[in-house]
């Protein structure tokens, strides 16, 4: 059984890795998606605005449309029809999350559009269900739980921790016109990293996870990176350039996630100047940590 109403979703940009989180940490920014849904009477109606638009398919195998159809066939069944307005504000192919948020918004709408649908896909269920669509759990979990996220998969099961930003943490991103597939920076990595740069690796994303949430100050040596970074150098020059560049006068800068979008985890008393800043070639926004993840909202 399915809800007449019409209801709107709204799904927020993710940032993942943060320099030595790779494939585990995640932070959920204030920019997002939304989607508005409705049963219909028979078939599918998909309108697709805003990012992407131009791009993204219209039809089944749109990303929201599949990922509601796995959540409806995960909970019992479809509805005959559907109509679907997506507004995508979040950029493609830039490394803030724009899978991650379509495959999260079409999960979260397809459970709130069925009778029973918090029961039959909780909130554990659907963070691994949008992991399996995914491939890795970093994104997807900042998407569902909102704030700065570790997550990790064990045995097939997929488990998060979640905390809050510290509350003078204020991103920034730099955000290029150029689009990279995250296939393409994949392939940048190698099989085998020295095991010096592991063992930094693993001290810096210990010390990130407490110095994002209650030691700022920190934030420069915590985002420091050995695993991912400097690897897919050329494949996204210019990104790697403006971190070494925001690096260089104090600013702690990564690449956020498969990139080629850089994010400077700045604060209250700097960002509104990163923000301020004309760089030719990239869009800078400043942002807020985002603290709900995915969200039912009324219309």
């Amino acid at each position: 059984m399915f809800r007449a109403a019409t209801l709107r979703v709204r799904v927020p940009a993710t940032s993942a890795n943060l320099g030595p989180g790779y494939d585990s940490f995640g932070l959920a920014l204030s920019l997002y998606d939304e989607i508005v849904v409705r049963v219909g009477e028979d078939g599918l109606d998909l309108d697709v605005a805003g990012e992407g638009a131009n791009k993204v398919r219209k039809d089944s195998r749109n990303l929201v449309i599949k990922a509601m159809n796995t959540a409806f066939d995960r909970m019992g069944g479809r509805p005959r029809g559907l109509e679907v307005r997506c507004l995508n504000r979040i950029p493609h192919g830039r490394g803030l999350g724009s899978s991650s948020a379509a495959i999260v918004g079409g999960l979260a709408a397809a459970r709130a559009l069925t009778v029973g649908g918090e029961e039959r896909l909780d909130d554990e269920r659907l963070l691994a269900v949008a992991t399996e669509m995914e491939g890795h759990p970093d994104n997807v979990a900042a998407t569902v739980c909102g704030g700065f996220t570790v997550a990790w998969t064990d045995g097939g099961e997929v488990g998060v921790l979640r905390s809050n930003p510290h509350p003078d943490l204020l991103p920034v991103a730099f955000i290029p016109g150029t689009e990279l597939r995250t296939t393409k920076a994949r392939r940048a990595l190698p099989d085998v990293v020295p095991h010096g740069d592991a063992a930094l690796n693993s001290s810096r994303a210990a010390l990130l996870g407490r110095a994002i949430t209650d030691r700022p100050d920190l934030l420069m040596v915590a985002t420091e990176d050995f695993l991912h970074q400097q690897y897919r150098r050329p494949v996204m020059p210019r990104s790697l350039a403006l971190v070494d560049e925001l690096r260089a006068a104090g600013v702690p800068a990564v690449v956020s996630g498969a990139g080629p979008t850089v994010l400077a985890l700045s604060n209250r008393t700097t960002a509104p100047d990163l923000a301020a800043q004309t760089r030719r070639g990239w869009r800078v926004v400043q942002l807020e940590s985002d603290r709900q993840g995915v969200e039912i909202l009324p219309l």
